[in-house]
């Protein structure tokens, strides 16, 4: 036949292309799907640390998922190999990916040499969030502290990842402040590559 192109057949899922549709999410379907994940582990715990914990589990395997999908599909599967390099990548690059902006600010710690601080105003995760009273210090910020802990897991930078809220002057709401602790080895590996 004239003018009929042949349509190729693809014999399983992993030889067919990845699509580069649209990439956003509804904010309100976040909201709503995030909302219940909390309030799904709420029911499965006893207390806070647990429930920060859970939420760092639940985010630690979508880290790991999006850096294996964005270093396949944007990084001809090159890896960062260099401290600074992984973090500004996270700072940047997934923070843009996940929440379509790059973070408030990354810092070096002053009081020790392994830690780092990813800042960020007003967290996605925590702005449609209300906690009770009796829930205190919950911070929903874990979950994205479990995506960056994933991240650098699996990009070869184990590291304790924890969130915290940080009061500012003048301000109603405290700014989450993603904390980075790194592992010993690597900050030798890195002291080694110079």
């Amino acid at each position: 036949m004239i003018g009929v192109g042949k349509i190729k057949q693809y014999s399983n899922v992993l030889e067919k292309p990845l699509s580069k549709g649209k990439q956003e999410v509804s904010l309100s379907a976040f909201a709503f799907l995030f909302s219940e994940l909390v309030q799904y582990n709420q029911t499965q715990v006893d207390n806070i640390a647990e429930l920060e914990r859970r939420l760092e589990d639940a985010g630690y395997a979508v880290g790991a998922r999006v850096l294996e999908l964005f270093c396949h599909r944007e990084k001809g599967n090159r890896r960062e190999t260099r401290l600074l390099g992984i973090l500004s990548f996270v700072h940047s690059t997934i923070w843009k990916v996940l929440f379509g902006k790059v973070a408030d600010s990354l810092e070096k710690g002053t009081e020790h040499e392994d830690e780092y601080m990813i800042s960020e105003k007003e967290l996605l995760v925590n702005r449609f969030i209300s906690i009770p009273k009796d829930m205190g210090a919950f911070n929903c910020g874990a979950f994205v502290a479990g995506i960056v802990r994933g991240v650098l897991d699996n990009a070869g930078f184990p590291a304790v990842v924890t969130a915290h809220f940080v009061p500012v002057e003048g301000q109603q709401r405290p700014r989450t402040t993603i904390l980075i602790k790194f592992a010993e080895e690597v900050l030798a590996r890195e002291a080694r590559l110079g």
